[in-house]
């Protein structure tokens, strides 16, 4: 038996916060939404893009992941960061990784986000 894959990474949100993850992982990094399964809480929302999938859930004791984090490879990574800069969302720098251009940032309710590019 072995991990064969990787089928997603689950962040939290506080109540009433969909539409603002909405704003950030689709108009801002350019995630798509995916209907949850009817079954599932009402709350919430899911996302995908590049082979990624983000399950957001309402936490009501919601603190933010400010160390885990998903890290997203994207393919222009400087125009990324100049979007979300014009946003006026954070940008941050740090140590460099071997064949990889990255930063991090926070999404609106201040889980960490790093985006990467390789090079």
């Amino acid at each position: 038996m072995a991990i064969v894959g990787l089928d997603h990474v689950q962040l939290a949100i506080p109540a009433g916060g969909e539409d603002e993850a909405r704003r950030f992982f689709v108009g801002l990094l350019g995630m798509r939404e995916v209907p949850k399964p009817a079954n599932l809480s009402p709350s919430g929302c899911w996302f995908e893009g590049g082979g990624a999938n983000l399950h957001i859930g309402v936490d009501p004791d919601f603190r933010p992941a400010r160390k885990a984090h998903p890290a997203f490879l994207v393919d222009d990574l400087s125009g990324l960061r100049t979007k979300l800069e014009e946003a006026g969302i954070e940008t941050r720098d740090d140590k460099p990784v071997e064949e990889y251009e990255r930063f991090f940032t926070s999404d609106p309710f201040g889980n960490r986000i790093e985006l990467m590019q390789k090079l």
